[in-house]
């Protein structure tokens, strides 16, 4: 009998013992921060009604939606002249957590108070083509403030973003635009009806180029003297300041534009006057291609590992209106647990000793010794040390091996002598240091544990 080998789906992953534990340093950390701030969590389920999630995402996200067969014979009554998915899928796998979240405000309005924190941390799914920092399968942290539109709100995400790179020790930059900036962009190009076909190619600039976009703006008939005015902008250089100075006059005729370049100055006022550590850029090529961003935007880059963005998100003023309660405006960013993961993988950011299951190892030297040893073992696991009782009495040399393999730091070998003197022995197995302590010392055993 042929027996396939065991696989999961391409752009998913399982992760070991000390992946789980370096993974989960990552979302304690961002948690912390979220709760810091007063953000809250709330969960909702991984499918959501197909309905919710069409047509939020745009063009491109609708197509990377993961759909679900109905159950039963969904075939049976199917009209095969017509597309299928919809007639045979009423429910997809969430593509993010901010359309479910806007579906959540409404679904439970009256049980809110506004302004409403909330922060959320579960897997989504992409049909994406997997690759390097991209999967089919991955976490997001998202944390968003619904129902104000002060300019406060975006200040507070990015002290959130310079609090949780700060405390993962990754270095990083905070790119900033504003949504109504390109609004004003479209205008200044004479293509005001085209604000979509010029953000979708102008989110792709950094991964394919300006040669690429331009050719892809042409393709749908925006060039000339268009890109001459997008290639104007995207040239600019200097301070935020210098920038939005130089984009006033380009925009004079734009209410959007001059309205983007008004908030922008409110919030880059807002970023010198908190003393944000990590550098905050104004970035006219950021577009963030998905439809509901109306305000500003952000996107997070490490400075030290190439890579994608690892953070982003940005300012919806009527997401919540598309499931019947218009006027909510909201805020949010998405910190990519998984691209941050590699990050800190790759840089060996990693605090040593995550994913070791036990401080302490008693070893197994017979059925006497281990009722001897059992009340030291809860003792201590009382008092919050990570202890465990090899369970079969076996060679020494095998449990040194667990012990070393485990990553357990230390040994506690005891025999019929230390049960008859009431003792403890106990073993560094790095150092070699090794001392007894008795039923009276355990706090001294800590402290020992803790060299």
């Amino acid at each position: 009998m042929n027996i396939q080998k065991p696989s999961i789906p391409k752009g998913t992953r399982d992760f070991s013992r000390g992946e789980t534990a370096e993974r989960n340093y990552i979302f304690d950390t961002i948690r912390s921060v979220f709760a810091r701030f007063g953000y809250a969590a709330i969960e909702t389920p991984a499918m959501e009604n197909l309905s919710t999630l069409l047509g939020k995402y745009g063009d491109e996200g609708d197509k990377l939606l993961y759909r679900i067969l109905d159950s039963g014979d969904p075939f049976a009554s199917a009209d095969f002249e017509k597309p299928l998915a919809s007639q045979v899928c009423s429910k997809g796998l969430r593509y993010d957590l901010t359309v479910p979240f806007a579906r959540y405000v409404v679904q439970h309005h009256g049980e809110l108070t506004f302004p409403f924190k909330r922060f959320q941390m579960q897997p989504v799914w992409r049909a994406d083509r997997p690759q390097k920092g991209r999967y089919r399968e991955f976490y997001q942290c998202d944390v968003d403030v619904i129902g104000s539109p002060s300019q406060l709100c975006e200040l507070e995400l990015v002290q959130i973003i310079d609090t949780v790179f700060r405390r993962l020790g990754v270095r990083v930059e905070i790119r900033l635009n504003n949504r109504k900036l390109l609004t004003g962009l479209a205008e200044a190009c004479g293509c005001p009806e085209r604000v979509t076909d010029l953000t979708v190619a102008i989110d792709k600039l950094e991964k394919i180029g300006l040669d690429a976009v331009k050719a892809e703006l042409e393709e749908k008939g925006i060039g000339g003297e268009a890109f001459s005015v997008l290639e104007k902008v995207l040239g600019l250089c200097g301070s935020p300041e210098e920038k939005m100075a130089s984009l006033r006059e380009l925009f004079a005729a734009s209410e959007a534009g001059l309205k983007g370049l008004d908030e922008l100055e409110e919030l880059f006022g807002l970023v010198r006057a908190a003393g944000i550590a990590t550098p905050v850029a104004l970035d006219l090529s950021l577009a963030r291609g998905l439809n509901y961003y109306t305000g500003a935007i952000f996107e997070v880059k490490a400075l030290d590992w190439a890579i994608g963005s690892i953070c982003g998100g940005g300012r919806y003023d009527n997401l919540t209106g598309i499931f019947g309660l218009p006027g909510m405006s909201g805020v949010g960013v998405s910190f990519g647990a998984d691209r941050i993961y590699d990050v800190l993988k790759g840089l060996g950011k990693f605090p040593v000793g995550l994913g070791t299951p036990a401080r302490l190892l008693f070893a197994n030297m017979g059925a006497a010794e281990v009722r001897y040893i059992l009340p030291f073992a809860a003792a201590l696991r009382e008092k919050g040390i990570a202890v465990e009782v090899y369970p079969d009495s076996a060679k020494l040399r095998k449990q040194f091996e667990y012990a070393d393999r485990q990553g357990i730091p230390f040994i506690s070998i005891n025999g019929s002598d230390e049960a008859a003197a009431g003792t403890l022995t106990v073993k560094n197995l790095a150092s070699g240091a090794q001392r007894s302590f008795d039923a009276a010392g355990l706090d001294s055993l800590i402290l020992f544990l803790d060299e």
